[in-house]
């Protein structure tokens, strides 16, 4: 029996010694700095719970896996404060404005990076301020489709300038009312000229570099998947929005699928952009582009499983008609 405690005990220390070896190269690779040494040990023990749900998820046969990044070391408190907006009701998707297209010039499957219109993913850093980056992916390659100009838009004057429409800065807001916004403000500057700081500030949008303007924005009806499928299929990348539960964060890749999140417009608590469908495994999905780095997800991208409304991914979905 004692041979046997021996044994379990020397085990358990090199299991340990394992994952602080995984901890220290994690550490080093995403240019972790901890102050002092007792949040060495938080930052390792939550490190530890983060891996082993990567490990216990991963062995449960789901269509989509887990991995280690650099949300690993923070806890579920932390990320929502940092990465998530407040949850925001769609009522404008309540009575949708899209106008269905020929469904028999729907293409089975759709990306619409291959058509050279969506921009570069980019990280939102520490600010909520993701309706930003889902409206200005929305714009950018509504402009290029219309242009054939790439082009790089400022989500930093969506977070000083659109108060006024009900948008809340780092704290939340949602791509229609964004898409407002720059109809009536007039336009929307470049990067270049007002770029991208991750923190509230005062508004300085010059009318002098606003580069693209909104005429009006379509509103795809609350849930209706096959009306979000049409535009998606048939006319650009979409603005949707749906609600992160704690296991999404560490996403890596296949399609995402739950039991736990919500689906209503109440739900919601991060805003994407959907750039495509398609089937994986037998299993129909949503390509959507993340706004936390390329090196998120698959290359800042994931798949979302279609035709349930997975997460709320249905409710609160739109896209901006732009000047050519």
């Amino acid at each position: 029996m004692a041979h046997a405690r021996i044994l379990l005990l020397a085990l358990a220390v090199l299991a340990t010694a394992a994952v602080a070896l995984r901890f220290a190269r994690f550490a080093v690779r995403y240019g972790k700095s901890y102050e002092s040494a007792a949040e060495v040990r938080r930052r390792f023990r939550i490190f530890s719970e983060s891996l082993e749900e990567v490990r216990s998820t991963n062995r449960k046969g789901l269509p989509y896996r887990l991995g280690i990044n650099r949300f690993s070391d923070m806890s579920w408190e932390e990320f929502q404060a940092t990465r998530l907006g407040a949850a925001q009701t769609c009522s404008a998707t309540l009575a949708g404005n899209h106008l269905m297209r020929d469904a028999a010039a729907l293409p089975e499957t759709k990306d619409w990076r291959e058509d050279g219109i969506v921009s570069p993913v980019k990280d939102q850093s520490h600010c909520g301020s993701c309706w930003t980056f889902s409206t200005t992916g929305a714009l950018e390659a509504a402009y290029t489709q219309a242009t054939g100009k790439n082009i790089s838009l400022s989500e930093q004057q969506l977070v000083d300038c659109a108060g006024g429409f009900n948008n809340f800065g780092c704290s939340g807001g949602l791509p229609s009312q964004a898409f407002e916004y720059i109809k009536y403000n007039g336009g929307i500057d470049t990067e270049e000229s007002y770029p991208y700081k991750g923190v509230n500030g005062v508004c300085h949008y010059k009318a002098e570099n606003a580069v693209v303007q909104v005429l009006d924005s379509v509103n795809i009806t609350l849930n209706a998947e096959d009306e979000l499928k049409n535009a998606v299929g048939l006319v650009r990348p979409v603005s949707v929005a749906f609600e992160v539960i704690d296991g999404f964060r560490q996403y890596k890749s296949g399609v995402y699928t739950s039991d736990h999140c919500g689906t209503t417009p109440d739900d919601v608590n991060h805003a994407v952009l959907a750039v495509g469908y398609g089937v994986e495994n037998g299993v129909p999905y949503w390509l959507i582009k993340n706004s936390w780095g390329a090196d998120w997800g698959d290359n800042g991208y994931f798949k979302m499983e279609m035709g349930k409304n997975m997460c709320a991914v249905a409710t609160c979905a739109s896209y901006p008609i732009v000047a050519a």
